[in-house]
């Protein structure tokens, strides 16, 4: 069973606590959305989430990796290549992620509205 988050200790709390546990940090759920698009490399993810530092990034994919949110594959060529997917687990958060999309979009002003 994947180790539960390093801010969430064991399986206190609700569900809702325990669910945050796994999610939680600036970058994880852009990160998850990012890969409903399909299996991205590093450097694509990091264009694609371009306020993200390369340390940052690659501390949230650890922690979405030992939570068993995301599959990380290496494979063994020069230089060597690592892609990135959603795991079962992680793509049964679909639903939550586009929830939260479709609120934002219904309720928080575009950036083309703000600068308007």
């Amino acid at each position: 069973m994947p180790r539960m988050s390093s801010k969430v200790p064991g399986v206190q709390g609700c569900a809702v606590e325990r669910t945050l546990g796994l999610i939680d940090g600036k970058w994880k759920i852009v990160v998850l959305y990012k890969l409903l698009r399909g299996t991205l490399r590093f450097n694509e993810l990091r264009r694609l989430i371009p306020s993200v530092t390369q340390r940052m990034l690659t501390h949230q994919l650890r922690e979405l990796e030992a939570d068993g949110l995301i599959i990380r594959t290496v494979y063994a060529q020069v230089p060597p290549r690592v892609e990135y997917t959603l795991s079962p687990r992680g793509r049964s958060l679909e639903p939550v992620l586009m929830a939260m999309k479709e609120w934002g979009d219904a309720n928080l002003p575009s950036q083309e509205a703000q600068a308007a």
